[in-house]
């Protein structure tokens, strides 16, 4: 059947990208267009090419009249659908971000093509809403904020302006990204908005139907069905809707002429993509803003150091409201020390493990009619102990392992612990290190606190939040929320008090990022908080002279990023420089260093062991031990890293006997 082909007249030659998964082969290969495909055969469309003997995936990049290779060419086997799936915008940003991150083209390609539904395909095109939307008539919002109209205005003109928005406390946060989506849509672009989960998906989407109207308005997330998720994709890429909201895949979505890019709350982990290369869906949407020359708005309540970054060097602006106008819009914080319990009168707040000025401000908001919201670093009972004075966790003097109660159902706080590992119990428990006989939980988890908290304000509703039980909302007469950060349902008017536990497990974490994410938790449930005016109370049970406990009585994010990010500066850490993780065995890891042309003045740190909770690369096997190596370079030299280390990974994949190595650029957690 070969030999009765006839080759193209126009561009006989099809530049095509296999989606191979071994980096070497991350290049393009040239392939025959026969008469009868050149139709369908156009640059973006999904193909499938005869290599190495069987049939793979690919896509077509471009139709050329003459080849570079010298050889025979074989045929395009077939043009798997004639829709330009991969846009000319949307290929810039792959390649630049496989440039980034040290990864394949295949490997972003595989993040941002949704895979192929022949069925809605073949569908009939619902038409796109007629007309644009007026520009946003009310700016009463964004008034609050200095520069915040003059902004809205840049989007109501088309312009790029970029900025990092610090949201107030208790802001309808989706309300302002939705007028700014309506002031972009009514000059006829689109817009790309990026948050980290269903539930933000859900509230920004109902805002900006509200503005924009149904017909405009897509979500885009992986609850969505194969078949669905296709059939919105497409409407995207045919311009038939022009806001998108997503999650951190959403971020490649083909948006027709993009005007603004959004992305609401960076700092949070789910924004970070779990799989090769590794990016970031903040870093890449401020790429894409970069690319397209468009608007671009990053907002949260807390601010990262990578956000700082930005502002500081003038790619973005602030975006913030005034001191006096902060100041009446949070709650009133106050920062108690955990280490008086025993010592409190009232039983009821030793018991649930709170100060009595914690308890008081509970009570009061319930006798308000409002409801309290009560933050705990994770959900479930108890799961180790630790010496009330020193801190130091206590150990089993058997097998060292860690001390707990035991949990529903077991022995309660006034029991003898027991040892997690062998089971043993210590009835005469006293800290290796200082001696004291006296224990305290490291972190109690939501439902324990929900126990202890509805015994100690008994006759009120308790309801927990978190792991599978999140709740969107919470209505009905006052009512105590146990919540794990990140689960807080909203409540209407806002909670009368706001209790934040725990918070030197979340401060006391040996990560990079321990106190700009737990700063992050605290305001995300702060903001929920009803106006120091009306009331409304946040008690953070931490000792007050905390730079970071600080930021949150001042709600100062600007503040506290900056200084973190100087301090990062300082000990040569991102986002100021740029660190590689190469994880895998110990002779492979050597190996790709070795390999690699890395640039000069390259820093390298390791090997150490893999960080503990970090994933082992895949296809090495549980009998290998994996190290990892860090490789740090100054700022400007990022790139030069990323394609030094990219041509390592693919020199070795080309042997046989190589063993697989993982390359992270800046990844989440450094260890």
């Amino acid at each position: 059947m070969t030999a009765t082909r006839v080759v193209a007249e126009h561009e006989p030659i099809a530049r095509v990208l296999p989606l191979l998964t071994v980096p070497h082969l991350d290049r393009e290969f040239d392939y025959l267009v026969s008469a009868e495909q050149s139709d369908d055969a156009q640059p973006g469309v999904r193909v499938r090419v005869r290599f190495h003997g069987r049939l793979v995936d690919a896509v077509l990049l471009e139709r050329r009249s003459e080849s570079d290779h010298s050889g025979k060419l074989g045929w395009l086997d077939r043009v798997v659908s004639p829709t330009r799936v991969l846009t000319p915008d949307v290929r810039r940003l792959v390649d630049a971000v496989a440039a980034r991150y040290a990864g394949t083209r295949a490997d972003v390609l595989r993040l941002a093509l949704p895979p192929r539904h022949a069925r809605v395909e073949k569908e009939n095109r619902v038409p796109g809403a007629d007309g644009l939307p007026p520009a946003t008539p009310d700016r009463s919002g964004w008034s609050r904020y200095q520069r915040g109209e003059r902004f809205l205005d840049a989007l109501t003109h088309g312009r790029a302006a970029r900025a990092v928005w610090q949201a107030l406390p208790g802001e309808a946060w989706c309300l302002r990204l939705a007028e700014a989506a309506r002031a972009t849509a009514s000059t006829g672009k689109g817009v790309l908005a990026i948050v980290p989960d269903q539930r933000d998906i859900d509230a920004l989407s109902a805002e900006c139907v509200k503005n924009v109207g149904v017909q405009r308005v897509v979500a885009l997330s992986a609850e969505l069905g194969p078949a669905e998720r296709y059939r919105r994709w497409l409407a995207v890429l045919r311009g038939q809707a022009t806001v998108v909201i997503g999650t951190r895949a959403a971020v490649f979505a083909p948006v027709v002429d993009l005007g603004l890019v959004m992305v609401w709350d960076d700092g949070d982990d789910n924004l970070a993509e779990p799989r090769s290369p590794y990016p970031h869906a903040r870093d890449v949407a401020m790429l894409r803003a970069h690319q397209l020359r468009c608007a671009a708005v990053i907002g949260g309540y807390a601010r990262t150091a990578e956000s700082q970054a930005l502002v500081e060097g003038g790619w973005a602006h602030d975006l913030v409201a005034a001191r006096p106008t902060v100041r009446k819009s949070s709650a009133r914080i106050s920062a108690l020390d955990d280490s008086g319990y025993a010592q409190e009168r009232d039983p009821a707040a030793r018991s649930a493990r709170l100060p009595m000025v914690a308890l008081t401000a509970a009570r009061d908001a319930l006798k308000r009619g409002h409801s309290v919201l009560v933050q705990v670093p994770r959900r479930g009972y108890v799961p180790a102990l630790a010496c009330t004075k020193c801190r130091t966790v206590a150990r089993c003097r058997h097998c060292t392992g860690p001390l707990a109660w035991e949990g529903p159902g077991g022995a309660s706080h006034s029991a003898s612990p027991s040892c997690r590992w062998c089971g043993r119990v210590d009835a005469d428990l006293r800290c290796a290190r200082c001696g004291s006989s006296a224990v305290r939980a490291v972190v109690v988890g939501a439902r324990r606190t929900a126990e202890e908290l509805g015994r100690a304000l008994p006759g009120v509703p308790v309801v927990t939040s978190g792991g599978g039980e999140v709740h969107d909302t919470v209505t009905g007469p006052p009512t105590l929320v146990v919540c794990t950060p990140g689960a807080e349902p909203v409540t209407p008017g806002g909670y009368g008090a706001a209790l934040l536990l725990d918070a030197w497990a979340l401060l006391g974490r040996q990560d990079l990022r321990a106190a700009e994410d737990t700063l992050r938790k605290w305001m995300a449930a702060a903001a929920l908080v009803r106006g120091r005016d009306e009331g409304g109370t946040v008690v953070v049970v931490a000792d007050s002279s905390l730079p970071t406990v600080q930021a949150l009585i001042r709600w100062d994010p600007v503040g506290h990023a900056a200084t973190e990010l100087a301090a990062r500066a300082e000990v040569g850490l991102p986002p100021q420089v740029h660190i590689a993780a190469v994880d895998g065995p110990a002779q492979a890891v050597a190996g790709l260093i070795d390999t690699a042309d890395l640039p000069e003045g390259a820093e390298l740190l390791g090997p150490v062991e893999l960080p503990l909770g970090a994933r082992r690369p895949a296809g090495v096997p549980d009998s290998v031990e994996v190290v990892r190596m860090l490789v740090r370079v100054e700022r400007a030299a990022g790139l030069e890293l990323a394609a030094a280390l990219r041509r390592g990974v693919a020199t070795l994949s080309a042997r046989r006997d190589a063993q697989p190595v993982r390359v992270q650029i800046d990844p989440l957690h450094v260890g």
